[in-house]
C-alpha cells in the first residue's frame, strides 16, 4: 500500500533532510558542516564544533592562517563520517559500544596524524583551558531495526556540549546527549550559567567519548547541532517552538531550512551548524502531524510568557516614567528650597 501525498507512513524512505553552517565571520567559523547522511535503513546525523577558546592556537596552512578549533571540527568530521561508513558497508547491524571504541581510536589517531603535519612548536601552556586541536562532537547512527518496520535504533556519541536531539509529535523535544559540563545543571540553568566543559576531543588531552542507545518508531525529527544554535533562545521550550514554528510556516523543506536558519541567525551570537532528519513521513506528512504539538508549545510555554514580558515592559515604561517624574519633582522642590538654603552663602564676607 503506497501512502497517499502528505500521509505519515512509518516504513518510508527518510525524505526530509537539510543542514546548514552559519559562520559569524565568513571563511573562519569554527563549526563545520555537519554531518547527514541516509538511505532505506540507516541514517547519520551529527554536528561539531571547533572550541575557539582552547583552541585559539593559529596554525599556518595551505588555505592561509587557521585556528586550532577550524581545524579540529573538521579534522574529526571526516574522521567520523568516514570510520562510519566504513563500518556500515559490511553489515547495517551496529555494534555501539565496539563503535563507541572504534570511534575514539580513530578520532585519537586523525588528531594527532594532523597536529603532527602542522609541525607546531611545542609550547608550555598546554593546560585545561589550551588544548591542541580541540572540538565537541554529537553524532546519531540511525539503523532501521527490522527491513521495511517503524521500529528504529540510536546509537548516539557525544563529547562536549553539542546536542543530539529527537522530535516527536506527541511529546516534542527530546535531548539524547548529556552536556559534557563541570555544573551538571539542566539545559534551563546551562543556558545562564555557562559551566566550563569538562570534556572535549582534542588531539593532545585524555577524552572519552559518551554512547547510549534509544529505541524509536517513525515518524520522527532526528537533529545534531551546535551550541550556537540553541545556546542564545531564551529556554529549550523556544528552541523546539523555533523549529516546529518554522515547520508551519513552510511550504516545503527548503523554505523550512531558510526559517530555521533565518531564526537561529537572528539570536545567535556564535557559529551555528545543524542537521535535520525526518523519518517516516514526508514534509506535509510532518508538518500536519507537528500542527497541534506546535499549536500546543506556543500555547503552553511561549505566549503566557510573552503575555508576562509584555506586562514587564509595561511596568518598565511606567517605572521609567514614575524615575522622570520624580526627578522633575525633586528639581522643583529644590528650586523652592534652595533660596532659604543657600541664604549665608549669598552675604559678602566681611574684610578685616
Amino acid at each position: 500500500m503506497t501512502a497517499g501525498a502528505g500521509t505519515p507512513d512509518a516504513c518510508a524512505v527518510p525524505t526530509v533532510s537539510f543542514r546548514f553552517n552559519l559562520a559569524q565571520i565568513e571563511g573562519q567559523g569554527e563549526d563545520a558542516d555537519p554531518i547527514l547522511r541516509f538511505g532505506p535503513n540507516l541514517g547519520l546525523v551529527g554536528a561539531l564544533d571547533g572550541m575557539g577558546g582552547a583552541g585559539g592556537t593559529v596554525y599556518e596552512t595551505p588555505d592561509g592562517p587557521r585556528t586550532g578549533a577550524y581545524i579540529a571540527s573538521r579534522v574529526a568530521r571526516d574522521v567520523v563520517e568516514q570510520r562510519m561508513i566504513e563500518l556500515f558497508e559490511p553489515e547495517w547491524q551496529l555494534d555501539g559500544p565496539a563503535t563507541a571504541v572504534e570511534l575514539h581510536r580513530a578520532l585519537v589517531d586523525g588528531l594527532t596524524a594532523r597536529l603532527a603535519d602542522l609541525k607546531a612548536p611545542p609550547t608550555a601552556l598546554r593546560s585545561k583551558l589550551v588544548r591542541a586541536l580541540p572540538t565537541t562532537l554529537a553524532l546519531v547512527a540511525l539503523q532501521r531495526a527490522e527491513p521495511a518496520a517503524a521500529a528504529w535504533l540510536a546509537h548516539v556519541f557525544w563529547a562536549g556540549d553539542s546536542r543530539a536531539f529527537v522530535v516527536e509529535p506527541r511529546d516534542g523535544v527530546r535531548q539524547l546527549t548529556t552536556d559534557d559540563i563541570r555544573s551538571g545543571g539542566d539545559a534551563l540553568h546551562n543556558l545562564r550559567d555557562d559551566s566550563p566543559m569538562d570534556n572535549t576531543i582534542s588531539a593532545d588531552t585524555e577524552f572519552r567519548l559518551n554512547y547510549r542507545q534509544v529505541d524509536l518508531s517513525a515518524p520522527y525529527l532526528m537533529v545534531a547541532a551546535t551550541d550556537g544554535c540553541f545556546h542564545y533562545v531564551r529556554s529549550p521550550m523556544h528552541f523546539e517552538h523555533l523549529l516546529l514554528s518554522t515547520l508551519q510556516d513552510a511550504r516545503d523543506t527548503e523554505s523550512w531550512r531558510i526559517g530555521v536558519q533565518r531564526e537561529v541567525g537572528v539570536v545567535t551570537g556564535d557559529d551555528a551548524a545543524l542537521a535535520l532528519l525526518g523519518v517516516g513521513a514526508d514534509f506535509g506528512g510532518f508538518k500536519e502531524m507537528f500542527a497541534d504539538r506546535a499549536d500546543q508549545v506556543r500555547r503552553r510555554f511561549i505566549q503566557p510568557l510573552d503575555e508576562l514580558d509584555g506586562e514587564v515592559a509595561h511596568a518598565e515604561q511606567r517605572l521609567e516614567q514614575l524615575r522622570e517624574r520624580r526627578d522633575a519633582l525633586l528639581h522643583e522642590l529644590w528650586g523652592a528650597y534652595k533660596p532659604e538654603y543657600e541664604r549665608y552663602q549669598t552675604v559678602k564676607e566681611s574684610q578685616s
